[in-house]
């Protein structure tokens, strides 16, 4: 699992840095990549990347300004120019289909694939979209000025590994026997001798958590959405003393970001949404103001690739630095 950010920036393209979007890769999970927002020129950013359009098979949008969604009807275009032709679903708010219709009817666009749309209306609490064997995906109400969402990943928990050790203790011999254990299942040897497959197969291996956020003040519905998140991605459009030009604009600080991934127990804090602003080493400001209050926060620029581990991976890496 991998997050890779193909553009950083707020409001419009900037040289170093474009407009919105993020990938999160799940080829090794289910061989997908779920697109989060796709601001214009997503495809160009695409381009120099490894990243396949014909694998991206949803795209989830925050909400409807046009930094978030410009980027669309390109990039549904191209994919099918591309050899894209497996159906594909977009999640965002109430609108969305419309957008994505009218800009596709009017340039006489022609697609090779069906679209299926999950249009979201203005709801309370908590609601899920997605909910298969590997993943269930929340949503929740951010504080925009229109309609703005964000969105919990969460990854199913994964069986247990199969104890080796254990299985050759019982002298259990080699062979289609220990799939069948890993399985769980009740097998009989040759011998007579009978065994239970739950009985050598070790914990379940607790799934990841991703959190990414669209443009919001500070709002409760945030920390109910990063709770205890492997990853938490926070727009970070202001620095600590523009509080009050945040809330005037509906965006967040780097410190408000900050408190967040604090009091949701969350593992790793990435800023995005960055004001044009913030260029080159002011942009490290909003990182160490954040970092004041929550240390493993990091300033996410186009193009950064980060590996999400698993709770068995990270336990390692953790033990090889003692």
């Amino acid at each position: 699992m991998e997050l890779q950010f193909l553009g950083t920036g707020a409001g419009v393209p900037a040289t170093s840095r474009n407009v919105t979007s993020i990938a999160l890769k799940l080829l090794d999970e289910c061989n997908e990549i779920w697109l989060f927002d796709c601001g214009e020129g997503t495809q160009q950013q695409i381009l120099k990347t490894h990243i396949r359009p014909r694998k991206i098979n949803k795209i989830f949008i925050t909400h409807l300004h046009g930094d978030h969604i410009f980027g669309l009807p390109g990039l549904l275009s191209s994919r099918s120019f591309q050899g894209g032709d497996e159906n594909l679903v977009i999640y965002g708010p109430k609108g969305i289909k419309k957008f994505v219709e009218t800009t596709l009817k009017i340039s006489e666009s022609r697609l090779s694939y069906k679209i299926s749309y999950v249009e979201l209306d203005a709801f309370e609490g908590v609601k899920t979209i997605i909910d298969n064997k590997k993943f269930k995906v929340e949503v929740a109400l951010l504080d925009h000025r229109i309609h703005s969402f964000g969105y919990r990943i969460i990854e199913k928990d994964l069986p247990g590994e199969l104890l080796i050790d254990k299985v050759k203790a019982a002298n259990i011999p080699q062979g289609p026997v220990y799939s069948q254990l890993k399985k769980g299942e009740i097998v009989t040897l040759e011998d007579g001798r009978t065994f239970d497959g739950k009985d050598f197969i070790g914990q379940p291996k607790k799934g990841r958590i991703v959190t990414i956020l669209g443009d919001t003040r500070k709002t409760p519905n945030v920390e109910i959405l990063a709770k205890d998140a492997d990853v938490l991605v926070h727009e970070s459009t202001f620095g600590k003393d523009e509080q009050k030009l945040a809330a005037n604009y509906y965006h967040s600080t780097s410190t408000q970001a900050a408190t967040v991934a604090k009091n949701a127990n969350v593992k790793r804090l990435f800023l995005t949404h960055i004001s044009a602003r913030y260029v080159g080493k002011l942009a490290y400001q909003l990182q160490k103001e954040a970092r004041s209050i929550f240390k493993n926060t990091k300033i996410a620029w186009d193009f950064d690739v980060f590996e999400i581990p698993s709770i068995k991976e990270t336990n390692k890496k953790e033990g090889d630095k003692k």
